[in-house]
């Protein structure tokens, strides 16, 4: 047990005996646990393996590399489409967990035998993003824009064009790529 992470697991909330159970069934597993983007996060040998995390509709283990997972059980969940490498387990309620208990367990081991193997995901380039009309024909006509956004960082450009894409209108996603362009222009990314 990790003393950083005991706020997590001590907060009075929907998810505190699920949360609770599996810190538990993750802590028999000896890997290190370790407070990562504010959550209880798993390690072996100082690699992330999976993390506790809650929302307002369920609790989860989420799998760093479970892309890589077998999944015999069908139980892993991508979060949105463009989620590459994570993987969840998803729970309503602590039964689930008992009832699963073993299988996390294995699925906890398999992630440790992947991160031992070296095993990557191969991660979707750049320029596989899908790139929104709106923004292609900007980039088109301004060659400076362009130049600039070429030279952003692939993580910061991949922010960009989803972004831009995921508006349904095309006036939403005009109105996103012209508040945008400043902090194109500046360097930044969408969140920087």
């Amino acid at each position: 047990m990790n003393p950083k992470t005991d706020f997590f697991f001590n907060e009075s909330s929907q998810w505190q005996a699920a949360f609770e159970k599996l810190r538990a069934i993750a802590l028999s597993t000896e890997l290190t646990e370790d407070l990562k983007w504010g959550c209880p996060c798993y390690t072996f040998e100082g690699k992330n393996i999976f993390l506790i995390h809650g929302f307002k509709e369920y609790c989860a283990l989420l799998f760093f590399k479970g892309a890589l997972m077998k999944d015999p059980d069908h139980i892993l969940i991508q979060q949105s489409k463009n989620v590459q490498a994570a993987r969840q387990i998803r729970f309503t309620d602590v039964q689930q967990i008992n009832d699963l208990e073993d299988i996390l367990r294995s699925y906890m081991f398999e992630a440790v035998e992947i991160e031992e193997s070296g095993a990557k995901v191969e991660m979707k380039k750049t320029k596989e993003f899908e790139m929104s009309e709106e923004f292609q024909f900007k980039l088109d006509q301004d060659p400076a824009l362009k130049k600039a956004f070429e030279a952003l960082t692939p993580g910061r450009q991949r922010a960009y064009l989803l972004h831009f894409s995921s508006a349904k209108q095309s006036k939403t996603r005009e109105a996103r790529i012209e508040k945008c362009i400043p902090e194109i222009f500046e360097g930044k990314g969408l969140n920087d």
